[in-house]
C-alpha cells in the first residue's frame, strides 16, 4: 500500500504563488511516475502534470504550462508542484497521484493511489 498526503493549499490572490507538497509513504520504493490533477466544483477531475522516477520526463496540461513546476524528491519521498502567477480558473481541490509504473503521463486510470486532496482557492 502507499499512502498520500496532499499540504500547502489555501486561498491567494491572483498573481501569487503557492507549493503543494505531496508526502508519500509506504511501499515508496516501488512507487514510479507521480501526477498531481484537480477538480473544480461541478467539473471532472482534470490532469494538471506528472513526472517520471527519475525526474527525466515531465509534462504539463496546456493550463498550467509555463505557470506550474512538477519536481520531487525521492530521498525525502516528496513531490512538489510549485504555481505560479495564480489565475481564479486555478481554484480547485488538488490531488496528488501515485503510479506503480514507470511512467503515467495524463491518464487518471492509470493511477492506483490517490490523496485525499487540498483545497486551493485563488480570489480575483
Amino acid at each position: 500500500q502507499v499512502q498520500l498526503v496532499e499540504s500547502g493549499g489555501g486561498l491567494v490572490q491572483a498573481g501569487g504563488s503557492l507549493r503543494l507538497s505531496c508526502a508519500v509513504s509506504g511501499r515508496t520504493f516501488s512507487t514510479g511516475s507521480m501526477g498531481w490533477f484537480r477538480q473544480s466544483p461541478g467539473k471532472k477531475r482534470q490532469f494538471v502534470a506528472a513526472i517520471s522516477r527519475s525526474s527525466s520526463t515531465i509534462t504539463y496540461a496546456d493550463s498550467v504550462q509555463g505557470r506550474f513546476i512538477i519536481s520531487r524528491d525521492n530521498a525525502k519521498n516528496t513531490v512538489y508542484l510549485q504555481m505560479n502567477t495564480l489565475k481564479p480558473e486555478d481554484t480547485a481541490v488538488y490531488y496528488c497521484a501515485a503510479h506503480m509504473g514507470p511512467w503515467s503521463g495524463q491518464r487518471e486510470s492509470d493511477y492506483e493511489y490517490w490523496g485525499q486532496g487540498t483545497q486551493v482557492t485563488v480570489s480575483s
